[in-house]
């Protein structure tokens, strides 16, 4: 039994296709919404009252090898309630089909959040190039972040240091959740007023790991005297190493072994250079 083939099944649900051009590289599919009217999103009045037009370019799944773009017309209606406050609205395609100001099918960016997921920034492109989906880099990590989903979970252990806005001239801190791995805040600077009145709104931390420096430390002793305070790991490998090697240049053997035209000052200037 043969099925004949319907234009309308290139478009997504939702659309009524009006015409279907086939070009060398492409198809072109123009569309309109289905729906005869759309509720005001202020006041809920259905209407079907249409104050103007404007054409959406969107690109959706490829087909046959060729990459599919939609010129749909949206429209813009009139509320016909007189006391609405937003007396025109754009007629809403929903999420599914196409998101606010979206260039790209709902279909088609769940398509692009799962290669971001899988691969990664430069080899989801990548394949995604010999997929015919033309997207960067930057758009598929955007587009994981934006759909990222961050547990409601409350903190528990953070780590807490200093990082840089501008290299030697301006400082913030970085407060990180540790059990899930992931970015919680970035303070404006590094002060004990800051920190402590961040630590205060969040009663429930257990476990604050950071660096030696008292800062933190005093901050964290403030606002909450019961939790434990930890040194992170890095510091303690950081600490450890530098005072075995304190504990080597100060030994004569070491001293009298060394290399000729090496003294204490160029081991220690070559400690440095490795940090």
């Amino acid at each position: 039994m043969s099925l004949a083939f319907r234009p309308s099944s290139l478009a997504p649900p939702g659309l009524v296709v009006d015409d279907v051009l086939s070009e060398p590289n492409r198809f072109v599919i123009k569309a309109h919404g289905a729906t005869a009217s759309c509720p005001c999103p202020t006041c809920g009045c259905p209407s079907t009252r249409v104050h103007s037009r404007y054409t959406r370019w969107l690109t959706d799944l490829p087909s046959a090898g060729k990459s599919v773009h939609l010129e749909i017309v949206a429209r813009r209606f009139r509320c016909i309630a007189s006391d609405c406050q937003g007396p025109i609205f754009v007629e809403p395609f929903g999420p599914d089909l196409v998101a606010r100001f979206a260039r790209r099918t709902g279909r088609l960016d769940c398509i692009v959040h799962h290669l971001g997921l899988a691969l990664g920034g430069r080899p989801a492109a990548i394949f995604a190039r010999r997929l015919m989906l033309p997207v960067s880099n930057d758009t598929l990590l955007r587009m994981v972040r934006r759909r990222a989903r961050l547990r409601a979970e409350p903190l528990s252990a953070i780590g807490i240091d200093d990082w840089a806005w501008h290299k030697g001239h301006r400082y913030g801190s970085i407060v990180c959740d540790l059990q899930r791995r992931r970015i919680v805040t970035l303070l404006a600077d590094r002060e004990v007023a800051t920190v402590e009145a961040w630590l205060r709104h969040h009663p429930e931390i257990m476990v604050i790991a950071r660096d030696r420096g008292g800062g933190y430390g005093e901050a964290a002793s403030r606002a909450l005297p019961n939790a434990i305070q930890v040194a992170d790991r890095w510091h303690l490998i950081g600490n450890a190493s530098a005072a075995l090697l304190d504990v080597v240049r100060k030994s004569p053997a070491f001293v009298e072994g060394l290399p000729v035209g090496w003294d204490k000052a160029t081991i220690g200037s070559r400690r440095d250079h490795s940090r």
